[in-house]
């Protein structure tokens, strides 16, 4: 058992941005394409791009779907190579998927909506409590996958300690 933890802990550390950038890779895409389902396909709140007709909006969705596939899936590649390897970190892992999908969040309501205007989160009604939440939940996530991150960092510099062989 000793020396599967030892093996685990030195394979964690070895595929440590492996795991982050799976993470963030999966967080990305998870956030962008609950954002498409929800905002842009079952509540029709807007389009990926709303500045042009319906059929522009409706190609846009379609690319940015696809986009948020891609990144949902080359993240689920990393995992499942890193799962093959022995190296899977939850907590990196974690950091990483809250990291990636508070980032998406706050480009798309900082950049997307207010530098590019190229869509609101909704129209006709008073937008300040809907940016406010949105952001601020992006920034949450920011925060709480930073600190898991540092978290498993900790835990990783905790174990090199105890087992210093594991290096």
């Amino acid at each position: 058992m000793a020396v599967l933890q030892v093996k685990n802990w030195t394979n964690r550390r070895s595929y440590q941005k492996r795991n982050l950038w799976a993470g963030i890779l999966f967080g990305l895409g998870f956030v962008a394409f609950l954002d498409e389902t929800v905002f842009h396909q079952l509540l029709h709140w807007h389009k990926f791009y709303d500045k042009s007709t319906v059929a522009v909006g409706l190609v846009s969705d379609g690319l940015f779907h696809a986009f948020s596939w891609f990144a949902t899936v080359g993240g689920l590649y990393l995992v499942a190579d890193l799962r093959r390897r022995h190296a899977l970190w939850h907590k990196m892992f974690w950091g990483g998927k809250l990291l990636g999908g508070g980032a998406f969040q706050l480009y798309d309501g900082t950049i997307q909506h207010k530098v590019m205007r190229i869509h609101q989160i909704r129209y006709h009604v008073d937008i300040v409590p809907y940016d406010i939440v949105w952001n601020v939940t992006a920034i949450l996530m920011i925060a709480a996958g930073l600190l898991l991150i540092k978290s498993a960092q900790r835990n990783a510099r905790s174990a090199e300690r105890l087992m210093p062989h594991a290096t």
